[in-house]
């Protein structure tokens, strides 16, 4: 079997309410796909993690990645992904739009695998017999506090028992939130914070060791992803779990996370860190440092969300699933039959061939723009 085009593609798609974060605003959601055909007729999707520069990843597959793909057998995808990365690694580009376009080319190599042989790629990635991935509801997003009460609430009365708060504001405004929806909980849910690398290292710590006392289960990017020293300083002073890594590429970079005791919880975007060949690495190097893995989805459309869950199911340090619930059409109505949606705090892993969706068409030819 050989690859015969490689094809990305840019999508956009407005969302009605617009996404506030402590770092950015999203009224649009964008996604980068790669469409991957061979000369044996199956075809594989992937999708690299992009926010606002969907074009920039899709002209490095265009110019750079589909001529060193083109010709290749899909079955030796980490040679590919070997070759891809040695085309600019001596060029100094080993992260940022390189990378996120690499995790769209594999993870659709690694998708045609999946059909050629009849598995659903959990199972091709060594299985942990998972039918199902425990999930938490992400994220109350920056709204006044009594919508994010009522929010809350009926998160829990779907049956989530971990919801994730978006905050990034001073430390009165972020406690005045917690506690609201902390009493409207109760003990039966967790609560997690997640800052978006809005704080500098002393307002983090200062912040932390308030979010400490209230019982938050974890607080996720406090500061920007370059102040290693600092997600060091804050994992060592408080007892608070320290959660990041979703700006991160590569096994290298986790390594130095990982060998500094930088954070408690790590978690890698499949569409960023270099696709299923990489995560697979990422995740057990992890292990050997007894780091569970939560895997970070975000604002991604169906297919990267759909690796996810396949890569997942097959991890046997899977801390717990980030589904996004905030509508995004991308993530919604892009397959032919959507992703399960989670019941009781449990989300179902696809079981067809590869990453166990189809793609619709005429939603594809909807949503793209270029």
């Amino acid at each position: 079997m050989k690859v015969t085009t490689v094809e990305p593609m840019v999508l956009e798609a407005p969302v009605k309410e617009p996404w506030r974060i402590g770092t950015a605003v999203y009224t649009s959601m964008h996604a980068m796909l790669v469409r991957v055909e061979t000369d044996e007729g199956i075809t594989g999707y992937g999708e690299g993690l992009v926010r606002f520069s969907p074009r920039a990843g899709a002209a490095v597959v265009r110019d750079i990645l589909a001529p060193v793909v083109i010709g290749q057998d899909p079955f030796e995808v980490e040679l590919v992904w070997d070759k891809m990365y040695g085309m600019m690694r001596g060029r100094g580009h080993s992260k940022g739009f390189m990378l996120e376009a690499m995790s769209a080319v594999d993870i659709a190599l690694w998708d045609i695998v999946g059909k050629a042989l009849g598995q659903p790629l959990h199972r091709i990635l060594g299985s942990y017999g998972r039918s199902s991935l425990p999930v938490y509801a992400s994220s109350l997003l920056f709204k006044p506090i009594e919508e994010l009460v009522r929010e809350a609430a009926g998160l829990a009365a779907q049956g989530y028992t971990a919801i994730k708060l978006k905050i990034g504001q001073g430390a009165e405004a972020v406690l005045a939130k917690v506690r609201a929806i902390r009493t409207a909980l109760g003990n039966g849910v967790r609560l997690m914070v997640d800052a978006n690398c809005a704080y500098d290292t002393l307002t983090a710590l200062q912040i932390g060791r308030l979010l400490e006392a209230e019982g938050v289960a974890w607080f996720e990017e406090p500061v920007a992803p370059e102040l290693l020293d600092g997600y060091v300083k804050l994992a060592q002073a408080l007892d608070m779990p320290i959660a990041g890594g979703e700006t991160e590429f590569t096994r290298w970079a986790f390594k130095e996370i990982l060998t500094r005791q930088a954070m408690d919880i790590i978690q890698p975007d499949i569409g960023r860190v270099g696709g299923f060949s990489e995560a697979r690495k990422i995740a057990a190097l992890a292990s050997a440092f007894d780091v569970p893995v939560g895997p970070h989805t975000g604002a991604s459309a169906a297919v990267a969300v759909a690796a996810s869950v396949q890569w997942a199911a097959a991890l046997p340090n899977l801390l717990t699933f980030e589904y996004m619930y905030p509508p995004n059409p991308l993530r919604e109505e892009l397959l032919i039959d959507p992703l399960p949606a989670p019941k009781n705090g449990q989300m179902g892993v696809p079981q067809q061939p590869g990453l166990g969706i189809e793609v619709d068409a005429k939603a594809l030819a909807r949503f793209r723009t270029a």
